[in-house]
């Protein structure tokens, strides 16, 4: 296992009026004109509402992966949301993030889980793991559970200590031995495992594969304890409702399916096939309260379809809609009434689902990103909500979020004028993705 030096990549002020060049230090002001020098790997965002004393930089390894992308002014008020941190990967793109208590960690193409600090986002180091490829990633507590290319699955013990180092648990499913070759357990999926999910009760952790199996594993006996053909196409997404266990997948295959585990038993079965459309579905995300149970899902035609748990009987039944992004939905999640979603035309919106109704509301769209916008994580902070996305284009986004409150007429203004504005906007091709990207995807009726 290997551990490189920090690097701070938390951006919460303004940088200097005058051109200045980078030091151990930096102090921040309005206007943005700095001098990026060599040996760091990030460069400074734009203006941010938000002051804060000078942050002191520690010196990074030219082996970091990591350097700073320039920021973009975005024409959403500040108050609305605003960038905090930009950071461009020279090597591979970041497929996954995850958010536990104390840390943020990306997998990537490579084989380092790169770990950044709440709430300062300083690099503490990496996990070096013996195979590239991290797909999907989950935390849980002190657990972190990664996916890989060899098909398996990697559990390490992420306590915090003083200093930043994690510990290998086990891997799953296990080897057979080390002085035998190396073959390929019975229990192992046959293709890249795509998403994680895990049932805090059971302790369960389940793994969706392209091979289009779902694989239940005990954690604890580190060993496979059901496993079944969940659709016709990849599983793209799992997620769990840790209230009542149930367990929704969705696949390429355009279905959103419910199973239940069988009660006294490991096996699973089909409870009911959601599907209202023949695109595939790439994202699901559940918002589930005392009250109220809402599942969301992201599909190929750009649209989120939502559903609601009935309370009498208990299914789910369709109840709309969310229509905005240009094209496919590729990620998607939830806080409270709060639903994030990032799509292949580069942008992050922001929905809000009004109280008692499943009335949606479009509050805000995020752009800033040069290309599909691959994996969405959020967090509820002091000052608002924190918002990670990972795009194609090899960039690592921060974003502060504003909630607006309903008390304050100006704001409501605000939120008018920007829909609107953004109501022009989306019809118009963004002028960072490739014209002939762009064109066949207006040739395959993606708009439509």
């Amino acid at each position: 296992m290997e551990f490189y030096g920090k690097g701070n990549l938390w951006s919460l002020v303004e940088e200097e009026r005058r051109n200045m060049h980078f030091t151990r230090s930096l102090s921040f002001s309005n206007d943005q004109n700095v001098t990026e020098p060599r040996e760091s790997p990030f460069v400074s965002p734009k203006a941010s509402s938000v002051s804060a004393a000078s942050i002191l930089l520690s010196p990074v390894s030219p082996e970091t992966p990591w350097k700073l992308s320039p920021m973009h002014a975005s024409a959403t008020p500040s108050l609305l949301y605003h960038c905090l941190a930009s950071l461009h990967r020279y090597e591979g793109n970041v497929f996954s993030i995850a958010i536990s208590r104390d840390f943020i960690f990306t997998g990537s193409e490579r084989s380092r889980i790169h770990t950044w600090r709440r709430p300062d986002c300083a690099e503490v180091g990496h996990i070096k793991a013996s195979s590239p490829d991290v797909r999907a990633i989950l935390a849980h507590g002190r657990i972190l559970f990664t996916t890989h290319g060899d098909c398996k699955v990697r559990v390490w013990d992420v306590s915090v200590t003083e200093k930043f180092r994690p510990k290998k648990i086990t891997t799953l499913p296990q080897s057979n031995s080390f002085f035998l070759l190396p073959k390929k357990s019975s229990n192992q999926h046959k293709d890249y495992i795509s998403c994680l999910a895990y049932n805090h009760g059971e302790k369960l952790l389940y793994t969706g594969s392209w091979d289009k199996s779902v694989k239940v594993w005990n954690v604890s006996e580190k060993r496979c304890v059901d496993s079944f053909m969940a659709h016709e196409g990849h599983v793209n997404a799992i997620v769990i409702n840790q209230q009542d266990g149930c367990v929704f997948t969705c696949s390429s295959d355009g279905a959103v399916k419910i199973w239940r585990r069988v009660y006294g038993e490991s096996s699973h079965i089909l409870t009911m096939t959601l599907k209202f459309q023949l695109s595939p579905v790439n994202a699901l995300a559940l918002s589930s309260s005392p009250s109220s149970c809402f599942l969301y899902s992201g599909s190929s035609d750009g649209l989120i379809n939502f559903w609601e748990k009935e309370k009498t009987s208990g299914r789910f039944s369709h109840c709309g809609h969310l229509q905005g992004h240009h094209f496919a939905v590729l990620c998607l999640a939830t806080i409270h009434e709060l639903i994030l979603s990032g799509s292949e035309d580069a942008t992050v919106r922001v929905w809000r689902r009004e109280e008692g109704n499943c009335f949606h509301s479009c509050l805000t769209v995020m752009d800033g990103h040069h290309g599909p916008v691959r994996c969405l994580a959020a967090s509820l902070e002091i000052e608002g909500l924190l918002v990670y996305s990972a795009s194609l284009d090899r960039s690592f986004k921060v974003w502060r979020v504003k909630l607006l409150t309903p008390e304050k007429p100006e704001m409501e203004e605000l939120v008018e004028a920007n829909d609107q504005q953004t109501q022009i906007e989306e019809f118009e091709i963004s002028p960072v993705l490739s014209p002939s990207w762009v064109k066949k995807k207006i040739q395959a009726n993606h708009f439509q």
